[in-house]
């Protein structure tokens, strides 16, 4: 109910912020906004070419194409004249991103068909550790502390094995292998919800430590700051990792505490010492390395780790194929079951994540966003927060609507002040330490018809707000 109310607040105020624009003469046209393309050029105005000042007539006159571009300033906001059939379109600065027919497109064609693709392979491999037996072995082992985290949970049961490969995924920054596990271990959860369109406890605690994202080797943030040509490009690693860590903790106990779990299990405390010990124990490895080992360490870990779990998947599944022929199937057949039952989630998914991009795209494009961001940064500034600071706060305002737009804003801030800047390693530990909410809430529970997330959203958001705050700090003692 607060999604919906949310996502209709957000679609309902951009059209009204739309159309009051354009009856004011602030805008010129909606048409950008329907059907516009990201960092396309926005149509400002369009004149006779009697109309234009002489230099302009005359040098559009002449120009090939009869085209010109002036005013270039270090923002890039470029003032574009086209002449064509007797009138000059004139064009200044560029669209955030595509308009709601482009996202409606692109949602499928971008997003949820290699989403699908992500779905069916690893759903197969999920099938294959069902049938060998594997799941059932991993869930024994983590039950004492599963069960103390999440009491509605039988012992043993499947969605351990599914949860744990999640977060395992989450830390080594294996997105496309995230994704399914964590649809999978919902779908399981899903089973054991007595009423099926109210997220249950379990779902809602496996929602909001998924959105904490703990991570312990940020490849994609290295790999862009590498690419900005960043000094040492993992110098973000730590701040990362403790930024995200703490967002973890909080979401843990802001859930906990709602939810009457008992904080004093000392299964839970060795578990928490064993992750704290083992994130310490790496830190310490990798500051030992120089730059080159930093980035080839961080960068061949996670792969490594992914080709270990499809390896292991695959041998265990060969070694125990007596379970196959005892279900009557074969390893192959098994995971092409698991692979369709990959693509139905897909498909079932899809129309929640177009919901949720448009809208996020019609409140992007409507020039609200950006009234809000700038009126943020302005309170900000007028109470002390440093600039620095308020420069890199529409990656953080942005990351749990957009994680493209959110990514876009951190690479315009490493090119704007440098990516040794302490605004350009701000955005990048905001890029990493949280979850895109909006569209994790809607692909998760979509995938399982839940409408009522009771209070998910609200809780996911809070974790976000943590997130931040404890990235201010972390970096402004860091860097």
């Amino acid at each position: 109910m607060v999604l919906s109310r949310f996502w209709l607040a957000i679609f309902v105020s951009s059209i009204a912020f739309v159309l009051f624009s354009l009856s004011i003469g602030s805008s010129y046209t909606i048409d950008n906004v329907l059907n516009g393309k990201k960092d396309d050029p926005i149509l400002i105005s369009e004149k006779y070419l009697e109309q234009m000042p002489k230099f302009i007539m005359d040098s559009l006159k002449k120009a090939p194409e009869q085209t010109m571009i002036i005013n270039r300033d270090t923002l890039n906001a470029d003032t574009t004249y086209v002449y064509k059939a007797k009138t000059v379109k004139i064009y200044s600065g560029v669209q955030k991103s595509d308009g709601l027919l482009p996202t409606c497109k692109n949602s499928l064609l971008d997003l949820i068909l290699p989403l699908i693709a992500y779905l069916a392979f690893f759903c197969g491999l999920m099938q294959l550790l069902i049938d060998s037996g594997a799941s059932e072995k991993l869930a024994k082992k983590l039950s004492p502390v599963f069960s103390k985290i999440f009491p509605s949970i039988p012992k043993n049961h499947e969605s351990i094995s599914y949860m744990t490969l999640n977060f395992a995924a989450n830390f080594l920054g294996l997105d496309s292998a995230a994704t399914p596990f964590g649809l999978k271990a919902m779908q399981s959860l899903q089973e054991l919800n007595p009423e099926k369109d109210k997220a249950s406890d379990a779902q809602i605690m496996f929602m909001c430590l998924h959105a904490a994202g703990l991570t312990l080797i940020p490849t994609s943030i290295i790999g862009y700051r590498a690419a900005e040509n960043a000094s040492n490009p993992a110098d973000v690693m730590l701040p990362c990792i403790i930024t995200s860590f703490i967002g973890t903790i909080a979401a843990f106990l802001i859930v906990g505490i709602r939810q009457k779990i008992n904080f004093k299990s000392a299964s839970l405390v060795v578990a928490l010492m064993v992750i704290i010990a083992a994130i310490v124990g790496l830190l310490f490895y990798v500051n030992r390395l120089d730059l080159i080992g930093k980035n080839a360490f961080t960068s061949n870990l996670s792969g490594l780790m992914l080709v270990a779990i499809i390896g292991f998947t695959l041998v265990f599944s060969f070694i125990h194929e007596k379970k196959f022929v005892e279900k009557d199937t074969t390893i192959f057949d098994a995971f092409v079951t698991g692979a369709n039952n990959g693509l139905k989630t897909g498909v079932t998914i899809f129309p929640y994540v177009m919901g949720m991009l448009v809208a996020i795209s019609f409140f992007r494009n409507s020039g609200l966003f950006e009234i809000i961001s700038n009126g943020i940064s302005f309170v900000f500034s007028n109470i002390g927060v440093s600039k620095q600071i308020t420069d890199s706060l529409p990656v953080a305002m942005l990351r749990p609507f957009s994680s493209g737009g959110s990514r876009g804003f951190m690479i315009d801030s490493m090119r704007t002040f440098g990516p040794d800047s302490f605004t350009g390693r701000l955005s990048c530990i905001f890029q990493c330490s949280a979850e895109t909410t909006f569209y994790v809430i809607a692909v998760y529970f979509g995938s399982i018809n839940v409408k009522n997330t009771r209070y998910t959203l609200g809780t996911m958001l809070l974790v976000d707000l943590v997130c931040v705050i404890t990235a201010i700090f972390v970096a402004s003692w860091f860097f």
